[in-house]
């Protein structure tokens, strides 16, 4: 006798990049009118991203130190390079993507409904705390949210995903994780979760999704 066999518990999602279009898209533009180039000012505003050190986005995802703290600390990073990348000013233009990617809201409502446990694991910080939970109807998607500047642990660190599970209550290998950063996807791989990489292609990372989450079969005699 055949049974199908459910290879996963628990999809986990990152929040901007993939239930909004990427922030990352617009530093091209940012970058030539400051004479320089997307890699440069994005160091310089986020350091290095696929990294937890004491750069002062870092401490300000962690919750160590506020928005303004970590303006004054980036723009000197800037100046130190004759360039004023001032982050309040480019987060107003960069935003969090423009309006909401609805079919991953609608797969994500879904997979809730499959049984699937669901958890939100975001980098973000004190002062949007608010404002990103009005971007989706969080209670309906999710049964766990993490917060990078709640808990006092950012993605990339291992400590991030692991409080996640956790609070799900499942094996890293019986979970996949969806983000726009490939550090942040490959940082969960190496835990043993499944990854997905979300790009522009929302419908293609669904299919990829939908492909990881297939299920096997057991020949049971």
């Amino acid at each position: 006798m055949t049974r199908t066999i459910r290879r996963f518990d628990a999809v986990l999602f990152d929040l901007g990049g993939v239930y909004t279009d990427s922030p990352f898209a617009a530093f091209d533009g940012i970058a030539a009118e400051l004479g320089s180039t997307a890699e440069v000012v994005q160091e310089i505003l986020f350091g290095e991203y696929d990294a937890d050190g004491d750069h002062p986005w870092h401490r300000l995802e962690r919750g160590e130190i506020s928005l303004m703290d970590a303006r004054e600390g980036i723009m000197a990073i800037g100046r130190a390079q004759d360039l004023e990348v001032d982050p309040i000013q480019l987060l107003s233009r960069i935003g969090s993507g423009k309006g909401t990617r609805d079919p991953l809201i609608e797969r994500t409502r879904a997979l809730r409904a499959e049984g699937y446990k669901t958890a939100l694991v975001t980098n973000n910080f004190v002062e949007v705390r608010e404002a990103w939970r009005t971007l989706l109807p969080v209670e309906e998607l999710f049964d766990a949210v993490v917060d990078s500047s709640e808990i006092g642990v950012r993605k990339p660190d291992a400590a991030i995903y692991h409080h996640a599970l956790e609070l799900l209550d499942v094996a890293a290998e019986r979970s996949i994780f969806l983000d726009d950063y490939p550090g942040n996807v490959q940082a969960a791989e190496r835990l043993g979760m499944g990854g997905v990489v979300v790009g522009a292609d929302v419908m293609g990372a669904i299919r990829e999704l939908d492909a990881l989450l297939s299920p096997g079969n057991d020949e049971t005699p």
